[in-house]
C-alpha cells in the first residue's frame, strides 16, 4: 500500500492516508474528501456555480457545506448544509450562511454502515456530513456510497429486469 502512496500526488496521498485511518464499513470508511465547501460570506451564485462542475456526481451536487476555512477537508468549523433545492429558490446575492440547515446532525466518521443506511432511510436525504470531535468537516457520504457497499459484490455483473427480477437467461 504505501509503495502506491508513495507514487501518487502528495494531496491525493494524504486524502488516502485519512481514508484508510476509519474502517471500511463506517462513514469515515465509506466517504469522498471533497464534497462541495463554501465560506459562510460566500452567495448562492458561488455556491451554484461550485455545484455546476460537471466532474460531480449528482448526489455530492445536491448540497453545499458551509465551513469557516479552511476550505480543504478537513475544514474549519462545519455550520450546515444548504440543499440545492433551497439554492434555487433564493435570490443569487443572498448569503449562504441565512440558509443553513442546521437541524440534521452531521455522521460521526465511526458510525457504521448500517447506522449510516438507516440514518439515509429515514432523513431520505442522498448525501452527509461527515464531521470530526472538533467539529472539522472531514467529507461526506453519498447514498451511492452506502448502496456499493449494502450490494452484493457481484451487483454490476447481475441483470436486472425493470420489473427487479434478475434475469437468469
Amino acid at each position: 500500500e504505501e509503495r502506491l502512496l508513495t507514487l501518487m500526488q502528495p494531496g491525493d496521498a494524504a486524502d488516502v492516508r485519512r481514508l484508510m485511518a476509519y474502517e471500511e464499513r463506517t462513514a469515515g470508511g465509506l466517504m469522498t474528501t471533497e464534497p462541495v465547501v463554501v465560506r459562510p460570506d460566500s452567495t448562492v451564485a458561488d455556491a451554484l456555480a461550485r455545484v455546476r462542475n460537471p466532474d460531480l456526481s449528482p448526489a455530492l451536487a445536491a448540497q453545499v457545506y458551509v465551513c469557516r476555512p479552511p476550505d480543504q477537508t478537513p475544514t474549519g468549523k462545519y455550520l450546515g448544509t444548504v440543499h440545492f433545492q433551497r439554492l434555487l429558490r433564493d435570490p443569487p446575492y443572498t448569503l449562504v450562511s441565512a440558509m443553513l440547515d442546521d437541524d440534521l446532525q452531521p455522521l460521526s466518521p465511526e458510525t457504521p454502515l448500517r447506522a449510516v443506511a438507516g440514518f439515509f432511510a429515514t432523513y431520505d436525504i442522498v448525501a452527509a456530513a461527515v464531521v470530526d470531535e472538533s467539529g472539522s468537516l472531514l467529507g461526506a457520504v453519498t447514498v451511492d456510497d452506502v448502496l456499493d457497499h449494502l450490494l452484493p459484490d457481484d451487483w454490476r455483473e447481475t441483470e436486472f429486469l425493470l420489473s427487479g427480477e434478475e434475469n437468469d437467461e
